[in-house]
């Protein structure tokens, strides 16, 4: 078995990469995670970051949207067909582009605390990757 050093959450989440050897992708699509990673094979079972990522994204991405929005409606007056014109297309900037990193960054997490669903780790592996 080959020892892996710790790697950065962040920029290993961030890139979309495996959290234990930083080469393999984790997505086979825009957010469906591989079963294993290619290079190391690191099986991803581990990994449910659930509606996390969509939180995020809903809660710093869609409420400044919507104030602009609203913001045009009131301040400016501005048409509907407008005001869709110019929020629709920041709606979807603001809301799909990082749900993947979001999600890589989460997975990546879970991997590094030794996080699994319903379970503690009753060996102490947690912060080590080792839980694996």
């Amino acid at each position: 078995m080959t020892d892996y050093p710790r790697l950065s959450t962040l920029k290993t989440g961030l890139a979309c990469r495996c959290p234990r050897c930083g080469k393999g992708p984790l997505f086979k699509g825009y957010l469906t995670l591989q079963t294993e990673c290619p290079a190391c094979g690191l099986s991803y079972a581990f990994a449910d970051p659930a509606d996390g990522p969509a939180f995020f994204v809903i809660t710093f991405a869609c409420i400044p949207v919507v104030a602009f929005a609203i913001w045009m409606e009131v301040a400016v007056g501005a048409p509907y067909w407008l005001n869709a014109l110019l929020t629709f297309p920041l709606l979807l900037a603001f809301c799909v582009l990082p749900l993947r990193p979001l999600k890589g960054l989460m997975v990546a997490t879970q991997y590094y605390h030794g996080a699994r669903e319903g379970a503690l780790d009753p060996a102490g592996n947690a912060g080590t990757g080792a839980g694996r």
